[in-house]
């Protein structure tokens, strides 16, 4: 299992395609979620209409706040996690800093 795991990941970074993108909204709640899509715009549409994660989807509305494109599928990944465990001060960091 985890040789196949590895290979999958090692896969990804040769084709290494730079079209994912990290982003953040603020929910309807003041809450905020971290996502990763390719076509942002279409995602957040998605999360507008209740058919984005189930955690927006009794949050809304949503209101994208930050996005940072050019990572490969796996560089989007890890920073997804990366600000999923940050404290609330520390993404409001770097959606602020980054306007």
């Amino acid at each position: 299992m985890e040789i196949k795991y590895l290979r999958m990941i090692q896969g990804m970074k040769r084709r290494g395609r730079k079209d994912w993108t990290v982003y953040i909204l603020r929910c309807g709640d003041g809450s905020l979620y971290t996502g990763i899509a390719k076509d942002v715009r279409a995602r957040v549409k998605q999360h507008s209409e209740g058919r984005g994660a189930s955690y927006t989807r009794t949050r809304l509305p949503v209101e994208l706040l930050y996005q940072r494109e050019g990572l490969t599928h796996s560089e989007a990944l890890v920073r997804e996690a990366q600000i999923k465990a940050m404290p609330r001060a520390k993404k409001e960091e770097i959606i602020f800093s980054e306007k």
